[in-house]
């Protein structure tokens, strides 16, 4: 029995001392290995938040832009459809026969040696007229405008004959 000096108890004793050892020490690396993983980690996010609102602004004012832009051409589009009706409408005027149209309906005109004729009876009755109430402004549309002239002239003057002096 000298050579089994130590017991068996006595043996798993001192092996789970040192399984024991061997765990503290392992335990003890790792919160450092864990502060640094977590320092690191924590600049990474801090360098991510620096980005993001660094670049914030930037894209902001980007996105914005290219609405403006967008905004410029749609009103660039529509001003050359203006250009073009306009072009269209001059060309129409340039037209000798357009022009005389355009006085024939809008003035009333006539052209030497033809002979002029209005209807007496005015434009067809209106609901308005019919009921015994006739708009002078309608009336007054439908009439040519040399006759709306000499109409004002004509009220004026017996406006003014009428007044005691």
């Amino acid at each position: 029995m000298g050579a089994d000096r130590f017991s068996t108890a006595a043996r798993l004793k001192a092996i789970g001392q040192e399984a024991q050892a061997r765990v503290y020490r392992a335990a003890a690396r790792r919160p450092v290995r864990r502060g640094k993983l977590t320092g690191r980690a924590a600049l990474l996010a801090l360098v991510l938040c620096a980005l993001v609102v660094a670049l914030a602004y930037p894209m902001r004012q980007y996105v914005s832009q290219r609405s403006d832009i967008a905004d410029q051409r749609r009103q660039a589009q529509e001003a050359q459809k203006k250009v073009e009706q306009l072009r269209q409408e001059k060309a129409r005027w340039q037209d000798p026969d357009y022009v005389r149209a355009q006085a024939r309906e809008h003035l009333h005109y006539v052209m030497p040696g033809e002979t002029g004729y209005q209807v007496a009876g005015g434009p067809p009755a209106t609901a308005d007229s019919a009921a015994g109430h006739p708009s002078t402004s309608e009336a007054a549309a439908h009439r040519p405008w040399y006759d709306n002239l000499w109409n004002g002239v004509d009220r004026a003057d017996a406006a003014a004959t009428s007044r005691p002096h």
